[in-house]
């Protein structure tokens, strides 16, 4: 069937809501007004305030208030409207909800799902469009996820509420409105292992979320040019899966990374150094990386695109790195 990120990611919850009576969402704007993206339009309708829940504007409070319920047998789903935001839950998700399970000595688990939109290009200007993913995926005690395909908006919820200990989700924002195909009988998805997108011989690819369109586009550019890429969407940021990426890595001998956040400290980072650790001696060529600009995400929209990863940064990074081959 015909879908769009939004509406896979609207069946995943009304399947969640029907399937388990202990899963709830709550956040700001998810009932009444149906979700600052429209991702719960029309549940509050149909499963009632009780397991559709408007909270106050704290993202500390209900982002622990789901915590508490998330101990005492539920299954909430906690939607934060923005990556930005999230900061002010931070004390929550990052000394609560990822040490519980350690400090009480394996007596605690927090099966709670945070949801959060991130990523740039809507002109919203710096407040509402960085990405911290490598902030939440750097953190012990939390599972990190980032959905990129129709699939994996669909899948990705139910089996991160079956998990006994917290689960982040990053959705980015230019995702939404996505189209695609869906499979009718589209379902649970394995949330542990990257996937190969794109087969090829001669560089990998590496990235996720909002990114893996542009690096499939700049694969199809790359093509045109005799550079035959394979494309790697890792799925999950924590934990990463080495296997997947070193295999990879192995077969082509060079490696680029795209990640929408700063190149200081970006998960990028991480993921180049696991390469160098594991794969140096199969490298023909240094790691590449493309990042976004070092600045805050501009408001002005030719300012904001020439700050992000665009199709012909990760094409000029590519062919930096083949173009000594002969």
């Amino acid at each position: 069937m015909k879908t769009t990120f939004r509406e896979a990611l609207k069946a995943a919850h009304r399947e969640a809501l029907q399937k388990d009576p202990r899963v709830l969402l709550m956040g700001e704007d998810v009932g009444r007004y149906g979700g600052a993206y429209a991702v719960s339009k029309g549940l509050l309708a149909e499963f009632g305030p009780e397991r559709v829940r408007d909270t106050p504007l704290s993202e500390g409070g209900f982002v622990g208030a789901g915590l508490g319920a998330a101990l005492n047998g539920l299954r909430p789903i906690v939607e934060v409207m923005t990556v930005n935001f999230s900061l002010l839950a931070m004390d929550q998700l990052v000394n609560n909800a990822a040490t519980l399970l350690h400090m009480s000595g394996g007596q605690l688990n927090v099966p709670v799902v945070i949801r959060m939109a991130t990523g740039a290009g809507r002109q919203l200007a710096a407040q509402h469009s960085h990405s911290f993913e490598n902030w939440y995926a750097s953190v012990p005690g939390l599972r990190v996820v980032a959905p990129a395909t129709l699939e994996d908006a669909r899948g990705m919820l139910w089996t991160a509420l079956a998990d006994p200990d917290p689960v982040v989700i990053f959705e980015n924002a230019l995702l939404y409105n996505l189209e695609g195909e869906l499979a009718d009988d589209a379902g649970p998805v394995d949330i542990d292992s990257a996937r190969v997108m794109r087969a090829g011989r001669d560089v990998t690819l590496i990235t996720y979320g909002g990114s893996l369109g542009k690096t499939l586009e700049a694969a199809t550019t790359l093509a045109t040019h005799g550079v035959d890429c394979e494309v790697i969407d890792l799925r999950s940021l924590r934990p990463l899966d080495d296997r997947a990426i070193l295999a990879s890595v192995r077969k082509t001998k060079r490696v680029v990374v795209v990640d929408e956040a700063w190149r200081s400290g970006a998960l990028a980072a991480e993921v180049i150094t696991r390469i160098v650790e594991g794969a140096f001696y199969d490298l023909d060529a240094p790691p590449g990386r493309v990042c976004s600009e070092e600045v805050p995400v501009p408001y002005a929209k030719d300012q904001e695109q020439a700050a992000l990863p665009q199709p012909a940064k990760i094409v000029a990074a590519v062919e930096r790195l083949v173009k000594a081959r002969g």
